[in-house]
């Protein structure tokens, strides 16, 4: 999937546990041993907390598309 493409969100917050910073990341992933390619999921991340929450998803083979909030 493609990288670094922007999306709109308003004052998206960190998805990462305990973490309330303003998200500049969107992380758009799927589990595709549960859900089609229709079914997509977000999670909000801070640039510090954007790699560890992108190799979770990664390390368990989900696919996923990062985009810059806007």
């Amino acid at each position: 999937m493609a990288h670094n493409r922007t999306v709109s969100d308003e004052n998206p917050v960190c998805s990462s546990r305990g973490c309330r910073a303003e998200a500049a990341w969107m992380l758009l992933w799927r589990n595709p041993r549960i859900h089609g390619a229709e079914r997509v999921k977000r999670w909000a991340a801070c640039e510090e907390h954007l790699p560890v929450l992108r190799d979770f998803l990664t390390a368990r083979g989900f696919p996923c598309e990062t985009r810059r909030v806007e």
